[in-house]
């Protein structure tokens, strides 16, 4: 519990400034979110669309550029960041926001796509394995599930080359001395796993097409098919 509320504590206080700062915290960024919205496919003109660990919606909102009529649910445990999606989606229908841990809530109905982005590497083991169960029992035959997250290096060495690639874009990213010691600050609050590991547990958990799909350093997109 001392860790769920440090995470509130630590987004609450960066909800305002969170998505200018992403763009400068994400070397990757722009091929990070394109291609994670690529792989929303679904047949359905208004899907039931999942966002696990909203934030301000930003992943969300670019989902619904390429799925308008779409019936959108944003969970997340900060309710200052879910008041920054409030503003971001004020003049759209069908649009559902749960202050809540998703690791806890008792979801009632079924989704075509589940998405998430840099919110999961939050989670011990234990944790994204019970996720990710979740997330297929929750998802409609033929749905997808997209995570777009950081991940752990499977040796020291790598795990090193991540680290060091990514402080060397932030420090010349622009931000100032105080949002860079704060964006350091939460990367304490990191439980990452390896990408080896979590595309196993998709596998054993029954999902299907399996895959990696973008990667950069520790910057990865990874999907899930629930087969119908």
């Amino acid at each position: 519990m001392e860790s769920t509320n440090e995470v509130i504590i630590q987004f609450d206080q960066i909800a305002k400034k969170y998505d200018e700062q992403r763009k400068k915290l994400i070397p990757c960024f722009h091929d990070f979110y394109q291609i994670s919205v690529a792989l929303a496919n679904t047949t359905r003109e208004a899907p039931a669309i999942l966002d696990i660990g909203a934030g301000t919606g930003l992943f969300s909102s670019l989902v619904l550029e390429k799925y308008p009529n779409a019936h959108l649910t944003l969970i997340d445990i900060s309710e200052k960041m879910l008041d920054v999606a409030k503003v971001r989606f004020q003049d759209r229908a069908n649009v559902t926001y749960i202050v809540d841990d998703y690791t806890k809530h008792e979801f009632n109905e079924k989704f075509d796509i589940i998405i998430s982005a840099l919110s999961i590497h939050h989670l011990t083991e234990l944790e994204k394995k019970n996720l990710y169960s979740t997330v297929f029992s929750l998802l409609n035959d033929n749905g997808v599930f997209i995570n777009a997250d950081q991940v752990l290096g499977h040796t020291d060495y790598i795990e090193t080359l991540y680290k060091d690639d990514w402080k060397q874009k932030v420090e010349s990213s622009g931000l100032s001395q105080e949002e860079i010691s704060a964006a350091y600050e939460r990367t304490k609050l990191d439980k990452m796993s390896t990408l080896d590991d979590q595309l196993t547990w998709l596998k054993e958990i029954g999902f299907s097409d399996v895959d990696c799909v973008y990667k950069y350093y520790n910057f990865v997109v990874f999907t899930g098919r629930k087969q119908g």
